[in-house]
């Protein structure tokens, strides 16, 4: 019999980017058996567990860092690091060839490489609101492009991109990636309709506040008591959530976007004048 309150009793998970001590499965362990999965911004945060949940199911894995000794000693799988620029499609294509030269196709592709920062509009430079658009929103397309013509348009798979619930409510301090993550969710939903006929699905999946992330560290926490479940999630949570869009369970799921925030964006604080008081006044990159 489950224990009271297991039902949002959260996974063991670390802060720091390291692999994790202990692993208890909640899915088949072979879900993700012999599929290849390329990940974007797969060194550290969100990114770099998705990268030991997959491989912890089977999966092989080519990602933008060089955490690949750290993941392969902890799962047994192999991972290859490739290096890439989501702004910059000729790169994408030389890692994506390099990949496909390696295992000769690419199941799964998790778009999560992203920028972000506290700053009011009003003080956001171009050159700052544009730097997120290209990370963010043209990054995804570009990704997602490559691996569709490379290998998804002739044997079909899955993409997920990690987005946001900043534009559901117009956060403040939060213009610049509640514009570019809101312009991914439509990208989701217009690719699911015309690669759906390819045998691909797409989905977005929009994380909460995560402990154990640059994000969390940058934009606070001193708002987990209003939340409905009154904590932050981890990254092990996220990596589940991907891991069931990502694999067989979601079979006929497409076009949409799962939002994994423990209710944040439900009650967060969203009163600028109060938040102004955390943010850089400016943001310049």
């Amino acid at each position: 019999m489950s224990q009271p309150g297991s039902a949002c009793q959260p996974p063991p998970d670390v802060d720091t980017d390291d692999c994790l001590q202990d692993y208890s499965y909640l899915f088949s362990p072979d879900i993700l058996k012999a599929k290849v999965a390329f990940i974007t911004g797969g060194g550290s945060g969100i990114g770099f567990r998705v990268a030991e949940v997959f491989m912890r199911y089977g999966s092989l894995i080519f990602h933008d860092s060089f955490a690949a000794k750290k993941l392969e000693a902890a799962t047994g799988q192999r991972c290859l690091p490739l290096s890439l620029d989501v702004r910059q499609p000729q790169t994408i294509v030389a890692a994506v060839d390099e990949a496909v030269k390696e295992f000769e196709r690419i199941d799964i592709l998790v778009n999560n490489a992203a920028g972000n920062f506290l700053c009011p509009a009003s003080a956001l430079s171009f050159n700052a609101y544009k730097t997120v658009i290209d990370i963010d929103t043209l990054g995804t397309f570009n990704v997602s492009k490559v691996l569709y013509e490379k290998c998804l348009r002739d044997h079909g798979g899955v993409i997920v991109n990690i987005t946001a619930t900043l534009s559901y409510k117009g956060q403040a301090l939060q213009v610049h990636a509640g514009t570019a993550k809101a312009a991914v969710d439509a990208m989701t939903r217009h690719l699911a309709v015309e690669w759906g006929p390819n045998n691909i699905r797409v989905n977005s999946l929009a994380p909460g506040p995560i402990a154990g992330t640059e994000g969390y560290r940058r934009l606070g926490k001193g708002y987990l008591d209003t939340l409905p479940l009154h904590r932050a999630g981890n990254k092990t949570e996220i990596a589940h959530s991907v891991l069931y869009l990502a694999s067989p369970l979601a079979s006929y799921v497409t076009g949409t976007t799962l939002v994994v925030d423990g209710g944040s964006w439900l009650t967060s604080p969203n009163n600028f004048s109060a938040l102004l008081g955390i943010a850089s006044h400016s943001a310049k990159l």
